[in-house]
């Protein structure tokens, strides 16, 4: 059977991706080893902001990397083994964090974010999914100093210019609307409109439940290439293979090694995060909280309280550090001395990361055409997945469009 479109990848880019073209009439087939959205997807912080348009590459970063790297916190580690490729990434990454150039990808952040929380709540709505999974929120971004709180910064102005409605807040202020959190936290900025995902594993299996019963197939298998056919591509799997018009790869941070055997070589990195998952936490925040020194972000979920946070670079199956738990657990206690972290697990995912903090959106050149690319969100899949969606699946029907996508051309840093 030669399937209208194959998705590679069942994370909230790819089920995203299903539900647009699905919603199009396309006959579409998602093939993941791992259940729809209970990998890389599962364990972000579920921030929805259409406002996160700061890359994370900000004038000045170079500056402040000996510290990430040495910080009791820890936001940056390097796996030894990945010093090499960190060097040549890290290098394009700082690339991009003049301000120009930090401004110019802000403004194509916009139309990925700006529509996240619409379309997500469209997607359930019209899938007849009435579980409480979007909830409006803020987004806090506290400080443990006085004037930390600085609206003047470039991460808020270019908020702010967007149209984002922004906020200073002094350390009582902050306490009334965050009872919660430590006495250490002096300043905050809320940045408002904002939604939170109460259970991002839940969310994706949702979406998938629906797309099973509107008919898309769904496979559980590992992907091990893809190769052209006689009418499109051909994706093959460990036990069988699978043929389509069309092939959205999304495979997030696994889509490089699946792009290398056809000669094409895209700066991907695995940029592996850590949550910690605490039940019964005794407490409860009221909007998601970004301890901006530490760089970790903690969110009251259906299932307890999520720390998430940390930017780990490292091979794709490295285990992951068994120390994070610890480190994790600490960070937990100093936003919330009163939270009881008894029961707490620990979760490690691979974020798809690209130098410029865009994704690869669009046609593969120097292939046959039909494939296209949909990977490299970084930090920011769960808001950037259903704008995605659509565009992907203007992409796959050649709707036109007033969206300039060059920005994310997948050859870009050729």
């Amino acid at each position: 059977m030669t399937d209208d479109v194959i998705i590679v990848g069942a994370g909230l880019v790819g089920i995203c991706c299903a539900v647009s073209l699905a919603r199009r009439g396309k006959t579409v087939r998602l093939i993941d080893r791992d259940a729809p959205g209970q990998a890389t997807s599962y364990g972000n912080a579920g921030v929805i902001s259409p406002w996160s348009i700061a890359p994370q590459a900000s004038p000045g970063l170079w500056k402040s990397i000996p510290g990430l790297l040495t910080s009791r916190e820890r936001p940056l580690r390097v796996r030894p083994e990945t010093w090499p490729q960190m060097v040549r990434w890290g290098m394009r990454l700082l690339s991009y964090s003049a301000e120009d150039k930090f401004r110019a990808g802000s403004r194509a952040m916009i139309p990925l974010c700006g529509p996240s929380i619409t379309l997500y709540r469209r997607h359930l709505q019209e899938a007849g999914i009435n579980e409480a999974l979007v909830e409006d929120s803020c987004y806090i971004h506290a400080y443990r100093r006085d004037d930390g709180a600085d609206l003047n910064g470039l991460e808020y102005r270019v908020r702010a210019e967007a149209g984002a409605r922004l906020k200073r807040l002094n350390a009582d202020e902050l306490h009334e609307i965050e009872p919660d959190l430590g006495p250490a936290f002096r300043s905050a900025v809320v940045i408002h409109d904002q939604a939170r995902a109460l259970s991002p594993g839940r969310l994706g299996a949702a979406l998938a439940e629906n797309l099973r019963q509107r008919g898309v197939a769904i496979e559980t298998a590992a992907v091990t290439a893809l190769a052209p056919g006689d009418n499109g591509w051909t994706v093959q799997t460990e036990g069988q293979s699978f043929s389509a018009a069309k092939v959205i790869l999304s495979a997030g941070a696994w889509s490089a090694g699946l792009l290398r055997p056809l000669g094409i070589d895209i700066p991907l990195m695995a940029e592996r995060g850590y949550h910690m998952q605490f039940r019964d936490p005794g407490i409860r925040l009221n909007n998601s909280i970004m301890d901006v020194d530490a760089k970790i972000v903690a969110s009251s979920m259906t299932d307890g309280m999520r720390v998430a946070g940390g930017a780990e670079f490292g091979s794709l199956d490295a285990p992951p550090d068994p120390k994070r738990e610890a480190l994790l657990r600490g960070q937990a206690r100093r936003i919330c001395p009163s939270l009881d972290d008894s029961k707490g697990e620990l979760w490690m995912g691979r974020r798809p990361s690209l130098p410029d903090s865009l994704p690869a959106l669009g046609p593969l050149q120097g292939v046959p055409p039909g494939l296209i690319a949909a990977f490299g969100h970084s930090h920011y899949g769960l808001m950037m997945a259903p704008a995605t969606g659509e565009i992907i699946a203007d992409m796959v029907t050649n709707q036109p469009s007033d969206l300039d996508v060059k920005p994310y051309d997948p050859h870009r840093f050729a």
